[in-house]
Order: structure tokens, then sequence, then C-alpha cells
């Protein structure tokens, strides 16, 4: 299990971390932008979103770096753009620290099975901090 850093940015992640992946010298980063996603008829992908950023991750030094565009007309804040993703294969501890975070939070996205995660839910806990919970993918 693993606790992460997640970077939000406002339509510059794909320079961003292209930056990043070459001055910590990782390897090339892989993206996955919002028209890569699979459709869904009762949300259709504005134009603007298609080439914008949903996903990408770089290892520094060891440590999982994940980046995001924010989705057009979320609100964006520079210097509170940043989460906590805790990635485990464990369903158990995701719905545990989920619960007990959501007490006097407030829930973003409830736990539930995604395209990429067997289970995904993200929240503001108590202290405003942000919270994503994922459960990979196989």
């Amino acid at each position: 299990m693993s606790v992460d850093v997640y970077i939000n940015f406002n339509g510059n992640c794909r320079e961003a971390v292209e930056y990043y992946a070459q001055v910590f010298e990782t390897a090339k980063p892989q993206i996955m932008t919002f028209g890569e996603t699979p459709p869904n008829p009762e949300y259709p992908l504005p134009d603007e979103a298609k080439e914008l950023v949903m996903h990408t991750r770089l290892n520094i030094n060891g440590s999982n770096v994940m980046f995001s565009d924010v989705f057009p007309g979320m609100p964006f804040v520079e210097g509170n753009n940043i989460s906590l993703a805790l990635v485990t294969n464990n369903t158990d501890d995701i719905k545990s620290f989920f619960n007990k975070l959501k007490e006097d939070g407030k829930v973003g996205m409830e736990l539930q099975e995604t395209f990429w995660s067997k289970c995904y839910g993200s929240l503001k806990d108590k202290f405003g901090i942000e919270w994503q919970f994922s459960h990979p993918s196989e």
C-alpha cells in the first residue's frame, strides 16, 4: 500500500509532466487523455476536454507522482491543486479508510468501480485534505 501525491493542472499538465520527466531523468510518461476514455452517452465529452490529460505518472526517485488536468468547468486554485492518493489491492482497507475520513468531510465521488479501478472514491476530509482511494484494475 502506498500514499502517492496527485497534482492537478489547468490545461498545461502535458507540458509540466514532460518538463518534470526531463528534470528528474525519468522514463517518458505514458499519457491518457480524456478523449481516450470510454465514451459515456449520459455525459458527452466537450471538445475542449479531449486533448487534456486525464492521468499520467512519473516515478521520481522511488516515489509515484501522478498528474492530470482539471476537467473543463471544474474549480482550480493554484497551490491547492494537490491531493493524496492511497493505492492498494485491499478493498476492505479502502472502504474502512474512506468511511472514517468521510465523517465530517465531504465526498467528491462515492466508492465505486470505474474503468480504471475496481474501487475508486474521492473526498475532502474534515481538515480540508483531498484524498483519492483506488484499487488498481488488473
